[in-house]
């Protein structure tokens, strides 16, 4: 796993692609009980190369009722983004994760983590590459069809801040699988 993570942190295949530079950010061990799969880094996380380091990750601890700790211990959680590399600004906000990462490097990674019991889908990009056809028509009908994808994938929206709207039109979330987020996490953490 160490020579596999240094090979992913002196890759530069996206180079040409990134007006930022190369900074993968990523935190994963042989251990990895929960598998968190997002994005990309965005600028704070680019800059400091700590995962989640930012808004949406406070948001996404509060979702998994875990504090910095636990989230940043790598025998409990892999922190594995679509793409690596903070993909640079576009119109709307942050640009799609590169495409190049996932297949280049998720399923070496996955292989390695023997023990890891649950993989969250955070976002259309996670959920589109793992579930494929069975993702449904709006990552909103996904997230509320959670329950087909277990055990193996428990699909998210994103933790960002701009997704308060749309936790607010979709009250369900925060009802049926947040709480069951927070159990099943509890029960892989022991706590």
């Amino acid at each position: 796993m160490d020579k596999l993570l240094e090979e992913i942190k002196d890759c530069k295949v996206c180079l040409p692609y990134l007006e930022y530079g190369v900074n993968p950010v990523i935190v994963a061990s042989l251990r990895s009980k929960i598998v968190v799969i997002g994005q990309a880094p965005g600028r704070i996380v680019h800059n400091t190369g700590i995962p989640w380091n930012d808004k949406s990750g406070d948001n996404l601890r509060a979702w998994l009722g875990v504090d910095k700790a636990t989230f940043y211990n790598d025998n409990i959680f892999a922190l594995m983004p679509m793409g690596f590399c903070y993909p640079g600004k576009g119109k709307s906000g942050d640009l799609p994760p590169r495409k190049e990462c996932a297949p280049l490097w998720h399923s070496s990674l996955l292989k390695m983590m023997k023990e890891k019991e649950l993989t969250l889908l955070i976002g259309q990009y996670a959920q589109n590459y793992y579930l494929k056809d069975r993702v449904k028509a709006t990552l909103t009908e996904t997230v509320r069809c959670f329950a087909e994808y277990l055990p193996e994938y428990l699909p998210l929206p994103h933790p960002s801040p701009r997704n308060n709207i749309w936790q607010a039109k979709n009250k369900w979330f925060g009802e049926e699988v947040l709480p069951f987020l927070k159990e099943r996490v509890g029960e892989v953490t022991g706590k």
